[in-house]
């Protein structure tokens, strides 16, 4: 290249130099016309190195003819900056009668010979913008294949990183992204998923993975034309990689069974993806809107014997007969930690024996407490945590015709205990108002909603006295405080703490609670 360029003739038509830069376009496949721009670029650095840089000078190439022409140009201005590139519009009519301002008078200048310096300088400024054009029609390919499966051959490993070419560029699947004790050598055909797509100053980065649980999905895309088509949908999709997977799926058709198609014929479907994937094991499940349903097939091959579900907490208990517990578990928890990342719920385990052992503490735990705060024989209590009553609140503020409908209970009765848990409840809160007040605890907290006597109380003990006191905490700090028959959510300790830092802002409104939450788990990640 530079050889052509050192035997460049300003005035004659070069056709060789659209030949070259029509070769190196295809060769590094961006357009013809940014290596002529490059090409030019480096005529008009030699230009400005023989007639000073400081000369706004130009070079251009004939897309045609391959002529190249230099000149320097000088703009006609109204205020003089530069005196070098700019005149004045009296100057600029001497030379030609009808310039206007804005326009650049063109002073042709004769054939410039290359030296050998100038043709290496040009030579580089060529393969440089080249490069830049290379790169940039590669991010410009790769910026939205994020979620692609891509084949390519492997180029080099370097320590275990392994770099991968795509064939019109080069993708990077790190130590980390690769399955477990899986090995490459150089030559290797390797299918990966695209992760993310960079630009950097070293050029654009692909990142690959093929320990991603999407790489499972569009997999399973490929072996299954139902999903393909769209008539089976991939719900969700969980992994420890090289070992075991789950994948729940959706038939959209009612006469199509989901896992059936994903299975297919001898397993033949499932088996191509598993090969694929180092041979680990596939549990194709079936997805339903009922979270407990759900939950059951996701803990497959393990049985369930009931669910319990805490939807305020995202949380779900499992119990499983006996001998099933170490099934449901899986080894090292691995059963039941991907049937929580597939279902997005905490999952609890339990045999039915544990099951029936803290029902029973619970049961006995609450009987006493109705005997003591309700001064009445254990039949009655056993009869109200019977009927589902689980605090003194309930039965105080419930529907007199709800206890009268429990067996043995008459309106007398039921009112007698109304009576008795409201007595209870005064007096109780007298009891804490007097113990807040000996802890110093401000009516400033007093007066945030949600907080109750029992909580101040207990804050109090821990040594929170004032608002700046409560707005210190994090979420995880004010829930630790509080006693085991004070129930409070993440999110409701989280609102507290943001109310009690409201006063830190006076000017701005409450966040929202999402930015709420974002605001305390920031918080506590600062304490961390």
């Amino acid at each position: 290249m530079s050889e052509t360029m050192s035997e460049t003739d300003a005035v004659h038509a070069r056709p060789e130099l659209l030949q070259v830069a029509e070769t190196v376009a295809r060769d590094k496949g961006i357009e013809q016309d940014e290596v002529l721009e490059a090409m030019e670029q480096a005529i008009q650095k030699a230009g400005r190195s023989k007639y000073g840089h400081e000369h706004d000078i130009r070079a251009t190439i004939d897309r045609k003819s391959g002529e190249i022409t230099l000149a320097r140009y000088i703009e006609v201005a109204e205020e003089i900056e530069n005196e070098t590139t700019q005149t004045t519009l009296d100057q600029a009519r001497k030379t030609k009668a009808d310039a206007e301002l804005g326009e650049f008078l063109i002073d042709p200048l004769p054939p410039i010979d290359f030296g050998r310096i100038a043709a290496q300088t040009a030579k580089q400024v060529i393969v440089q913008k080249v490069r830049d054009a290379e790169r940039k029609r590669q991010y410009a390919e790769y910026k939205d294949r994020t979620g692609e499966v891509v084949n390519g051959l492997v180029k080099r490993v370097e320590f275990g990183n392994i770099i991968v070419d795509l064939g019109r560029a080069e993708a990077l699947l790190r130590r980390d992204e690769a399955i477990p004790r899986e090995h490459f050598n150089n030559g290797d055909r390797i299918r990966a998923y695209i992760v993310d797509v960079r630009e950097e100053l070293r050029g654009p980065q692909i990142f690959l993975s093929r320990t991603h649980p999407q790489f499972m999905a569009a997999l399973f895309s490929q072996e299954v034309p139902e999903i393909y088509d769209g008539i089976i949908e991939i719900k969700s999709v969980a992994r420890d990689p090289g070992s075991r997977a789950k994948i729940a799926v959706l038939s959209n058709d009612s006469s199509i069974d989901p896992v059936g198609p994903c299975i297919g014929m001898r397993g033949s479907r499932v088996q191509a993806v598993v090969g694929e994937l180092q041979g680990e094991k596939i549990d194709i499940i079936q997805w339903s809107m009922d979270p407990a349903t759900f939950i059951v097939n996701a803990l497959a091959p393990a049985e369930v014997a009931k669910v319990v579900l805490d939807e305020e907490n995202n949380k779900i208990e499992v119990v499983v007969p006996d001998e099933q517990l170490s099934l449901a578990i899986g080894r090292r928890g691995q059963n039941v930690r991907l049937a929580s990342q597939l279902s997005g719920w905490d999952i609890d385990i339990l045999t039915e024996a544990e099951e029936s052992d803290r029902r029973q503490q619970e049961f006995i735990s609450r009987s006493q407490m109705f005997v003591d705060a309700l001064d009445v024989d254990e039949v009655i209590a056993h009869l109200l945590v019977t009927e589902g009553f689980s605090s003194i609140e309930q039965v105080a503020f419930v529907p007199v015709d709800d206890l009268v409908d429990i067996e043995g209970f008459d309106e007398d009765v039921a009112d007698e205990l109304r009576e008795r848990a409201r007595n209870y409840l005064e007096q109780r809160d007298q009891e804490l108002a007097q113990r807040r007040t000996e802890l110093g605890v401000s009516d400033e907290i007093a007066a945030l909603e949600g907080i109750t006597p029992s909580i101040m109380v207990a804050i109090g003990e821990g040594g929170v006295k004032t608002l700046d006191d409560l707005a210190d905490l994090a979420g995880d700090e004010l829930l630790e405080m509080l006693p085991a028959n004070v129930i409070m959510t993440q999110t409701q300790a989280n609102d507290i703490i943001m109310a009690a830092r409201a006063h830190w802002f006076p000017d701005e409104e409450t966040p929202a609670t999402d930015e709420t939450e974002d605001a305390v788990e920031e918080d506590e990640e600062a304490k961390e």
